[in-house]
């Protein structure tokens, strides 16, 4: 039964961090920069964006060890110097993964909120629980402001490019993300722990 929760959870994981990139993709297109086209990554198409660490491995590791699947897709490309105002459009795409993970997290929190107890069935009631819970989770870690997450795009909009806290992130920001995942982790459970019950009523923590 383990190992078939496993499955469904990294299904939907790739669901969920292929939305996050092809957010990204199409945030950018829309500011007049094509590049993830040409690289045919404005598809919702999975194969197109795995990646073997981050789409299978961590998720597995973080599975066994902590109960709750993480990872990652390949990122999707973009040339920040097709946009329109560096400054302010890198932080409009960075966002957009962010709020398509949110979005799917709400869509699916307010059928669970307004469902749960009539008309839902158990399966799809463990099944949209676990989605609503991984998009949460990679709606906050995206947004905690290291590079290369997408948080670190957004803070970087209000510093000036030399400023010492920004050269700081950009030079340490793999080891900072390290870091944070190994040693900090336990913060953000229970800010999607708050997020889950606010949407759906449910606590899962």
């Amino acid at each position: 039964m383990q190992g078939i929760d496993f499955v469904f959870s990294i299904a939907i994981l790739i669901m969920s961090v292929v939305a996050h990139e092809v957010a990204h993709g199409y945030a950018a297109y829309m500011l007049g920069d094509k590049t993830a086209q040409y690289a045919g990554r404005l598809t919702l198409n999975p194969v197109k964006h795995l990646d073997p660490i981050g789409s299978f491995l961590v998720p597995l590791i973080s599975y066994t060890f902590g109960g709750l699947i993480f990872g990652w897709a390949k990122p999707v490309p973009y040339n920040p110097y097709n946009l329109p105002s560096k400054k302010w459009a890198e932080p409009f795409v960075a966002s957009a993964g962010i709020l398509a993970n949110l979005l799917i997290a709400l869509v699916f929190g307010l059928i669970l909120r307004f469902g749960v107890g009539s008309f839902l069935p158990e399966t799809f009631v463990q099944l949209t629980i676990t989605l609503v819970a991984i998009n949460l989770v990679l709606a906050v870690f995206n947004s905690v402001p290291i590079p290369p997450l997408d948080g670190s795009k957004i803070l970087f909009a209000f510093l000036p490019p030399f400023h010492s806290v920004r050269q700081f992130l950009e030079q340490n920001g793999f080891f900072i993300v390290l870091f944070f995942i190994f040693f900090l982790w336990r913060f953000i459970i229970p800010v999607v722990g708050f997020l889950f019950f606010l949407i759906t009523g449910i606590s899962i923590f």
